[in-house]
């Protein structure tokens, strides 16, 4: 029946099994949750990417113009006090129509003195005549003023002030500072001519530079100043620019652009400064944002591959939470398929397990009934068959027996029919034994004893018998007329037909935990085919009791199981042992 149940499950069951095993439903939630997770990351880190590339672009740009712009805020804040001090001198020299004057002169050694950053302080005449300076300041003698470049273009052009490239001031004795000079036209009175004059002020050039220099624009870049024929006022890299290894090109615009050198792409950000028409120009390198932004990929590439590695990790523990209790109910399954029907599932899951789990112990619980009810159709069928066989083998083996009592009272043999009356006596009771199926062993073994007494009689000593007992197995309990029906085979197959003398061998013992009978013959013994086949079909002759070896042998197993029954040995014209193993039961 196992079998059957085995089939009727197989097919479909292979089929769930193997459909589990190529799409395992932990497999596929960790790799779809995993997959759209990672698909929405890399779309998410892709679009932030993106904005982060841009936005970076357009703050180095802004950040860019914010640095000229205060450098530009600097410088004309710079150059503002600067005309302030030359308006104020200036001022005074139209208030005091003659100099030089000692009230300009100690104005001028004021500013001079409150303002670090100036370098010298003086009025010449349009003639290049030294009127006024300060009291730092004393002229070089032969001096040639008239020629000097900011000199000439103050006067060529009066109406505005004049800033001057970057220059060595050798004007003044102990003087030789890098300025750049501030120029204006000034009108005053010489006696009682009104002539014209140039007014000078001379700025340090390193207070530019320190403007400039405090300025920073990643690692490589810098700030240069330009005047509005893009002669170089300021650079970074003056000296390089002064033996020509190093050049400027800037273009006549103002904003932001990108330019391409050879030292890589460049963002130029340039601003004009009020009151000189200088231009600061800045120079941001492209590939140090380039190499920001490589850094900051790499970055949140790190962050992304631990996202991800974490997403497989939080999915695998997720999905393998949802899919044990379905697990547990496959490995059920497979224990059920392997024939093993004592089962109960707990699973603790989602709903549908949990109604899977209870649906499948009704199916296994019904299961187990209808075998239960099988096997007991089956013990009541198969007794049905043993007490028909016992009420045909009863009256034919009563009719032999009494009609052998006949024959020996007729003949005064008493002995002999005292002895078999008292044997059968003895065998049927036994054979009754109150309906019960389970006896003990030393009952079976008398039985047996009896109908070897009957049976030697009958047959007029044409065998003897040897029982040997284990006194310490004869409690044990056993099934009843197992040795009967196997006796009987060994006097009608074996025995009956033999010219010499026959010999059975009846024994009993605890062998390997288990309750052995032996009947051993020395009768014609069991042709091989026949041997071979002994267990699968059932023997009938007219002179056999018709209980054959296969009944004994499967009583024994559907009461005990299949561990369990008959094994036998046979040799032509030696004989046949039957050994019959059962449980050690005592109770």
């Amino acid at each position: 029946m196992k079998s059957k149940i085995k089939k009727f499950f197989k097919n479909p069951y292979n089929v769930a099994v193997s459909s589990f095993k190529v799409r395992g439903i932990q497999f596929i939630i960790t790799i779809s949750f995993t997959l759209i997770s990672i698909l929405a990351m890399l779309f998410v880190g892709i679009v932030i990417y993106n904005k982060f590339s841009i936005s970076l672009e357009d703050n180095a740009t802004l950040s860019t113009k914010q640095l000229v712009n205060q450098v530009n805020s600097n410088i004309e804040y710079y150059l503002k006090g600067t005309k302030e001090v030359s308006n104020l001198l200036e001022k005074n020299i139209y208030l005091n129509q003659k100099i030089p004057n000692s009230k300009l002169k100690d104005q001028m050694n004021i500013i001079q003195n409150i303002r670090g950053d100036i370098a010298s302080l003086a009025v010449f005449s349009d003639k290049g005549e030294l009127i006024i300076e300060s009291s730092t300041s004393v002229l070089k003698d032969n001096v040639n003023v008239v020629n000097q470049d900011w000199f000439k273009s103050a006067l060529n052009k009066s109406d505005n002030l004049r800033f001057s490239l970057p220059h060595v001031q050798n004007l003044f004795n102990g003087k030789h500072d890098w300025v750049v000079s501030l120029s204006r036209v000034i009108y005053f009175y010489k006696g009682n001519e009104r002539v014209r004059g140039v007014l000078l002020v001379d700025m340090n050039y390193s207070t530019i530079g320190q403007i400039c220099q405090n300025i920073s624009i990643g690692k490589r870049g810098y700030i240069y100043i330009v005047d509005s024929d893009n002669n170089i006022i300021y650079h970074p890299e003056q000296q390089l620019i002064n033996i020509g290894l190093k050049s400027e090109d800037s273009e006549d615009y103002l904003g932001s652009y990108l330019e391409n050198s050879d030292e890589g792409k460049q963002l130029i950000t340039i601003k004009t400064v009020d009151y000189t028409n200088w231009k600061v120009v800045a120079v941001a390198y492209m590939s140090e944002i380039l190499d920001f932004k490589k850094t900051s990929t790499n970055f949140i590439g790190w962050i992304l591959f631990v996202c991800i590695i974490l997403i497989i990790f939080i999915f695998g523990f997720i999905s393998a939470k949802i899919s044990h209790p379905i697990k547990q109910l496959e490995e059920s399954m497979k224990m059920v398929e392997a024939g093993d029907f004592n089962i109960y599932i707990d699973v603790k899951g989602e709903d549908e397990v949990e109604r899977l789990s209870t649906a499948f112990n009704l199916m296994i619980s019904k299961v187990r009934y209808l075998m239960a009810q099988i096997v007991i159709e089956q013990e009541a069928k198969r007794k049905s068959e043993l007490n028909a066989l016992q009420a045909q083998i009863n009256p034919h083996f009563l009719y032999n027996t009494l009609d052998s009592i006949v024959w020996m009272a007729e003949n005064e043999k008493n002995d002999g029919v005292i002895t078999m009356v008292t044997a059968l006596a003895k065998l049927f009771r036994i054979s009754i034994s109150r309906g019960k199926n389970i006896i003990t062993v030393r009952e079976e073994m008398e039985h047996a004893k009896n109908y070897l007494i009957i049976q030697k009689i009958r047959y007029k000593n044409k065998f003897v018998f040897e029982i040997i007992n284990q006194k310490e197995v004869l409690e044990y309990k056993t099934l009843k007329l197992i040795l009967q029906p196997l006796i009987e085979n060994s006097i009608y197959h074996g025995i009956e037909y033999m010219v010499d003398e026959g010999f059975i061998k009846i024994s009993v013992s605890v062998t390997n935990g288990k309750l052995l009978y032996e009947i051993c013959d020395n009768g014609l013994g069991i042709e091989p085919e026949v041997l071979k086949h002994i267990l699968e079909y059932r023997e009938k002759d007219n002179t056999s009791s018709g209980v054959g070896v296969k009944n004994v042998h499967e009583r024994i197993q559907l009461s005990y199981g299949t561990e369990f029954g008959l094994e036998i040995q046979s040799e032509i014209e030696e004989g046949t042992t039957i050994k019959i193993w059962l449980p050690l039961i005592k109770e």
